[in-house]
């Protein structure tokens, strides 16, 4: 730095540094301010080849980097120091600035961010301050340059500690959010749990993001009165969650009747849920109280809802509408206090399109839906499901099963469960019932689940030759059906005769042969 002042000339140092301050102080005045602009802007006014502001985590200790200039986003997340690591743990350590003028030769630089120690056959020096905030040091502001050796470095570690004490404010309001969006994200976490453990703890398992939406939905509409239409496939769990609905509501403690629409005859449906009066047809030899009143004050559950009949539908109408029930041959109306909970794994949508369910019923049930995944949705669950049935397993059939393999468990999770959770607690409960040495291994699963690794039986070679085999032998089985005949071979493949002939060469098959088969098997 040149002792003789060029205040407003071009090569002024004091008019630069001025211009540079008044844009850094801009910068930090924004709300949304990006670190890693105010670091390039840096490094351009110090001519630096790397520019790092790191930061200092009180709840643990470590010391991350917040901004940077000249190294890589890689770089930053690996890059952790330890209080009293190398040159800028040691800098929050003592809180003095630390000046490396060949990092080269220093054994305490670490260099995690893997820079340069020498360009174009010149040192790299290291300078690293302190940030403060009101006297504690809340992380450090370092830069890399090269030495040049025909200035001091004094200017520059001047500037570095007015830009830290500015930009301490700035970090300490970081510091603080980011330590604030741990403890928030621990306490999601813990409500989480919370949340799983008070809806059915040891009948609803599952940690995977679906899931926890549908924990959710079932925590904010358990308390309340309101209609829950419940829709995923056969075998998801839509009972589970109807119990968990009810026993979480100011009704847990009244009746909870449940009703599978689909079981129930067409001719029966009717005085099933309404009940009916004596006499009102043949074999109504008593009077008789249907599900809605025996569920009066509590909840009814309506299972397999899209598949009732379209003159029982007008009658649902009316009781959702009104809280009224007539029973059949009666003519006196009922009240009735129940909560309604419908489920269902049909499309009610193509239902109302093909004119087989009331769209007006639909609207009236379809309060608040939830969505139940399929298993193939929440793939992460497998593990859990499967430790749950072992359990329930064991206790059933006397069994000591302590584990299964990481094997079947990959096994599982390849699978697409058409069957839902109720297919793979059968896999689980028939692997229980055959595993002998207290582990359920690949071969305790059925073949259905096996896949061509797990059973031995991948072919080999490569794809080329796998399908010429798989092609070789389709066009062979054409053949024998058609007792040799090409021509027909061609017709029932879907192909022309002569591609049939390009593929009898290729493979040097004899249709003839198929024919002395043929017979031969006549």
């Amino acid at each position: 730095m040149e002792s003789i002042c060029k205040y407003n000339r071009p090569d002024c140092y004091g008019a630069k540094e001025l211009e540079f301050l008044l844009e850094l102080s801009s910068l930090l005045s924004n709300k949304e301010i990006d670190l890693d602009e105010v670091m390039g802007i840096m490094a351009a006014h110090l001519n630096a080849e790397r520019i790092i502001l790191t930061i200092l985590n009180r709840e643990n200790s470590s010391i991350v980097i917040e901004g940077a200039f000249g190294i890589t986003e890689s770089e930053k997340k690996h890059a952790v120091y330890q209080i009293g690591q190398g040159i800028i743990g040691r800098v929050i350590e003592t809180g003095i600035t630390i000046q490396i003028p060949r990092i080269a030769k220093s054994a305490e630089f670490l260099n995690l961010t893997h820079a340069p120690t020498i360009i174009d056959g010149k040192d790299v020096s290291f300078i690293c301050t302190p940030i403060r905030y009101k006297d504690q040091i809340i992380g450090t502001l370092s830069f890399h340059k090269i030495n040049s050796g025909e200035t001091s470095l004094e200017y520059d570690v001047r500037l570095l500690k007015i830009v830290g004490s500015m930009i301490g404010r700035t970090m300490r309001r970081r510091q603080e959010y980011a330590e604030e969006l741990e403890l928030l994200e621990n306490e999601n976490k813990n409500l989480r749990v919370e949340l799983r453990n008070r809806i059915m703890p040891d009948r609803i398992k599952g940690n995977s993001s679906k899931m926890n939406e549908v924990f959710s939905l079932i925590d904010s509409v358990a308390t309340t009165d309101a209609t829950v239409m419940i829709r995923g496939e056969s075998g998801v769990g839509k009972e589970l969650v109807a119990d968990a609905i009810h026993y979480n509501s100011l009704r847990k403690n009244k009746p909870f009747i449940k009703v599978n629409c689909a079981a129930l005859p067409e001719s029966l449906i009717e005085s099933e849920l309404f009940g009916h009066e004596k006499g009102s047809f043949t074999g109504a030899t008593v009077q008789r109280i249907g599900r809605f009143e025996a569920a009066n004050g509590g909840t009814i559950f309506l299972d397999e809802f899209g598949d009732i009949p379209a003159s029982t539908q007008v009658k649902l109408l009316r009781v959702l509408q009104e809280r009224e029930i007539e029973r059949v041959g009666g003519t006196k109306t009922i009240k009735v206090d129940v909560r309604i909970l419908c489920a269902t794994n049909r499309n009610l949508e193509d239902l109302i399109t093909r004119e087989q369910f009331r769209e007006d019923l639909y609207y009236r049930i379809n309060v608040f839906p939830v969505y139940i995944p399929a298993l193939r949705e929440r793939i992460n669950d497998i593990p859990v499901l499967a430790d749950f049935f072992i359990d329930k397993f064991n206790k059933r059939h006397g069994k000591n099963i302590k584990r299964i393999t990481a094997s079947a468990i990959d096994t599982l999770m390849v699978y697409h469960w058409p069957g839902n959770i109720r297919e793979l607690e059968n896999c689980i409960e028939r692997a229980c019932i055959l595993s002998n040495d207290e582990v359920i291994r690949t071969n305790n699963l059925p073949a259905s689940l096996q896949t061509a690794i797990t059973s031995k039986t991948m072919q080999s070679g490569t794809l080329d030759i796998i399908l010429g085999k798989m092609e070789q032998q389709i066009i062979m089985d054409a053949l024998i059906l058609s007792k040799g005949n090409s021509a027909k071979a061609a017709e029932h493949l879907g192909i022309t005769e002569r591609m049939m002939g390009i593929r009898i060469k290729k493979y040097e098959i004899e249709p003839k042969r198929f024919k002395v088969y043929t017979k031969g098997k006549e």
